[in-house]
């Protein structure tokens, strides 16, 4: 009762301080040192903080209150009756951003995230008490007025491409961070990202998080962005996990990915096509997997109140054969879970999906998406995969194909910059190869409610 006294307070207050910001999904991509000669609002003041009397040396301070309520009814389709949940999210975060001078700056956040009601506990996105999200040192040895380069160190947020890949994971409450190094040059046509990190470990008490400890992603990811002709993304990816889960074992997997992307995500026609191809090592055996993904449709302007029309497709692979020394599945890593849907309960793995989805602005701070979301297993012989690439159902026994079909609705409401709401509305459809594999299947029902501010 007192954490949630705590968060109605919170709101309150912060709605009094956060007008007229600039707030970026990746915190720390936020620059506030345009305010050093603005008018001193309290706003300004707590986002431009002065250090030193030539103005080099400054402070930044930021954060986000957020509450969110939930209704499931057969997450799990019926295998473990689970049934009926209620439950609420809470997640808090406060950062502080250090610049010295044009050479270096130092990143801190703070957060926290609270479940309660849920009846088989939090999950490992749901519950976090207090830990850094991010703490990271900036050295920038060559800075121009549109180019740079920075050597980043330390525990940091990660996003590339889509996020098919690898997200921060806005959606659950916990967002994901690593730990390690990253270099980035960045210019207006082209940006380059080396990096090798070890991924963050979850414990749900205070201050007890850590990290893979050796280096488990490495990569080079490279944007090119050319407004007239369009985007094109080149990237390689290495992944190492010793206990891999699959469908077909478990075993250590040493993976590698190439992927290309192509893009244009402004008004009119727009699309956003990848592909990704994935060898290595599973235990004694090889990796050989592919992903190919598709995004086209027409945006409008948010004046014509027309409703923008697009369509999703993913072919990504699953194992053929389980009993040979080759697994087919593939490995999202990473990626964004809300990319299938508000509440996903199919991912990015042996799946071919097909994926409707209309946009329509009503008004400019408020939009209205509905969505509809057919899903199959690529191969017979390999199971259902979760929406972050575990597995979630083993099927090798069911020769059926067909997973389900989600029918999603979701408002997403800007009230001011700084304070949003969004309501979803998910029915899940159960298919043949579940209605196969789980003798007292049932159809998924999900409602979220969240509200949430940032300062």
């Amino acid at each position: 009762m007192k954490l949630d006294l705590i968060l109605v307070l919170g709101m309150l207050l912060i709605t009094k301080l956060a007008t007229g910001q600039n707030f970026q999904l990746m915190r720390y991509d936020e620059d506030y040192s345009r305010l050093k000669d603005s008018a001193k609002t309290f706003c300004n003041k707590i986002k431009y903080i002065q250090l030193s009397e030539d103005r080099q040396f400054y402070l930044s301070l930021g954060g986000e209150v957020r509450g969110e309520l939930n209704y499931a009814m057969n997450e799990d389709w019926g295998e473990m009756n689970v049934g009926q949940d209620v439950f609420f999210l809470q997640r808090y975060q406060l950062h502080t951003d250090f610049h010295f001078g044009e050479r270096l700056r130092i990143f801190g956040q703070l957060r926290s995230g609270l479940e309660d009601g849920r009846t088989t506990g939090p999950r490992r996105i749901d519950e976090d008490k207090l830990n850094v999200q991010n703490l990271f040192i900036d050295f920038i040895p060559y800075r121009k007025v549109d180019e740079s380069l920075v050597v980043r160190l330390g525990r940091q947020e990660l996003r590339y491409g889509s996020g098919r890949l690898i997200d921060a994971r806005e959606g659950p409450n916990l967002r994901l961070y690593f730990d390690g190094a990253k270099i980035a040059y960045k210019s207006p046509n082209l940006k380059i990202d080396a990096f090798v990190m070890a991924d963050g470990i979850v414990n749900t008490g205070i201050f007890d998080n850590s990290s893979t400890r050796k280096p488990n992603l490495w990569g080079i990811y490279n944007t090119y962005i050319s407004p007239k002709s369009g985007n094109f993304d080149l990237y390689y990816l290495g992944i190492n996990r010793k206990n891999a889960k699959f469908d077909a074992g478990i075993a250590e997997e040493i993976r590698h990915t190439l992927g290309m992307r192509f893009w244009r995500n402004k008004i009119g026609f727009g699309y956003n096509f990848e592909a990704g191809y994935q060898f290595g090592t599973f235990g004694s055996g090889t990796i050989s997997a592919l992903a190919i993904s598709s995004e086209i449709g027409y945006i409008f302007k948010y004046s014509t109140r027309l409703p923008s029309l697009k369509l999703k497709s993913d072919y990504i692979t699953g194992t053929k054969n389980p009993y040979s020394n080759k697994l087919g599945t593939f490995n999202a890593m990473y990626p964004n879970g809300g990319y299938f849907g508000m509440n996903p309960q199919a991912g990015p793995a042996n799946l071919i999906s097909v994926h409707p989805n209309l946009n329509w602005h009503p008004a400019n701070n408020i939009l209205l998406t509905l969505d509809v979301v057919f899903n199959w297993r690529n191969s017979l012989n390999d199971g259902v995969y979760g929406p972050s690439g575990s597995l979630s159902l083993s099927a090798l026994n069911s020769k059926k194909r067909y997973i389900g079909t989600a029918y999603i609705t979701t408002l997403s409401w800007n009230v001011k910059n700084f304070l949003s709401y969004n309501i979803g509305v998910q029915y899940f459809k159960t298919g043949s190869v579940i209605n196969d594999v789980i003798q007292q299947h049932k159809n998924g029902f999900f409602v979220g409610s969240t509200l949430g501010i940032k300062f």
